[in-house]
């Protein structure tokens, strides 16, 4: 019999004992009890770390546990620099040449400049000259051709310097941003692998037990912590079947226990439908007395006044 089943049985025994030595109407017996938060892992693996032990107050997202994880941060950081990569790329792209390529290119346009001053100035004289019939017209000719090409090299680089502040072809850039949006999912992908090596509280509470330790393996879903919530603690008692129609959810009660502090109150939650400890016999007005019916009710304030598996007795407004 698991020990609920048995605190079940001992409450209800006390209760019957009770009606029989004269108890007050409307006052009960129970018994804290607690639901417990098991924190285990999604996916199987080592127990690489335990920072909490039993008793331990954590707050909402501490760390309980932590799965060995080398291959994860390995990957995660192979993503991060991915993710760099392209990030730097398509800034590049973004941004056309760079300072010294467009200097570069400047220079050389200079010099081109120049030489062009030159070779117009050569086809002038040579042009002069071959009025006068000092020189030939294949001369001439060689001097514009001259001339002409100092020109072409001087366009050229014009259109060089002019497309090298220019960013790269939009659809280079819309690759290298879809390459971006590649890489930041990947890396997206490595941390949330490597989120799934740890267990976190999803609520704060007091460390109740720890299953595992260091260097163990703990299957997936397997729970490695298991913590209480205050406010997952609640009164649990019993109420003979003659009295169950004093009682409806939403029922304020006053709850005691010996050493709690005074005036602690609470409101019913549940009530169960099926009666507890039913003997095997037709009902009648003797059996109906040792009905009783199950309900609980959750603390108001202080929960954490109560300890799971502690007597309280239960007593309904008014009945005190």
């Amino acid at each position: 019999m698991s020990r609920p089943s048995i605190l079940i049985t001992m409450t209800a025994a006390l209760l019957l004992v009770a009606a029989c030595d004269g108890r007050k109407e409307g006052t009960y017996q129970g018994y804290a009890e607690g639901e417990y938060v098991r924190v285990g892992p999604i996916d199987g693996g080592l127990i690489g770390a335990i920072p909490v032990k039993r008793g331990d107050k954590v707050a909402e997202g501490s760390l309980l546990f932590q799965l060995e994880q080398t291959a994860e941060v390995a990957a995660q950081a192979q993503a991060a620099a991915q993710l760099a990569e392209a990030r730097s790329t398509y800034q590049n792209l973004l941004k056309g040449l760079r300072a010294p390529e467009l200097a570069q290119i400047e220079a050389s346009r200079a010099s081109a400049a120049a030489t062009l001053n030159k070779a117009q100035l050569d086809f002038s004289r040579t042009q002069k000259l071959h009025a006068d019939g000092n020189v030939s017209k294949a001369a001439l000719d060689s001097a514009r051709a001259a001339r002409d090409a100092a020109a072409a090299s001087v366009r050229e680089l014009d259109a060089k310097l002019a497309t090298g502040k220019l960013a790269a072809r939009q659809d280079e850039i819309d690759a290298a941003e879809a390459a971006v949006q590649a890489a930041q999912a990947a890396l997206d992908q490595a941390n949330w692998r490597l989120s799934r090596r740890e267990g976190h509280a999803p609520q704060g509470g007091v460390v109740e037990d720890v299953f595992f330790r260091v260097g163990e393996f703990a299957s997936a879903t397997q729970p490695v912590v298991s913590i209480l919530p205050p406010e997952n603690i609640k009164i649990r008692f019993f109420v003979p079947e003659p009295e169950l129609g004093r009682l409806h959810v939403g029922d304020k009660v006053a709850l005691a226990c010996d050493g709690c502090p005074t005036g602690l109150t609470g409101r019913v939650r549940f009530i169960s439908t099926q009666a507890e400890f039913t003997p095997p016999v037709i009902y009648s007005e003797q059996s109906q007395s040792k009905l009783v019916y199950m309900a609980e009710a959750w603390p108001d304030t202080k929960p954490e006044a109560f300890h799971p598996g502690q007597p309280v007795r239960v007593t309904l407004q008014g009945a005190e």
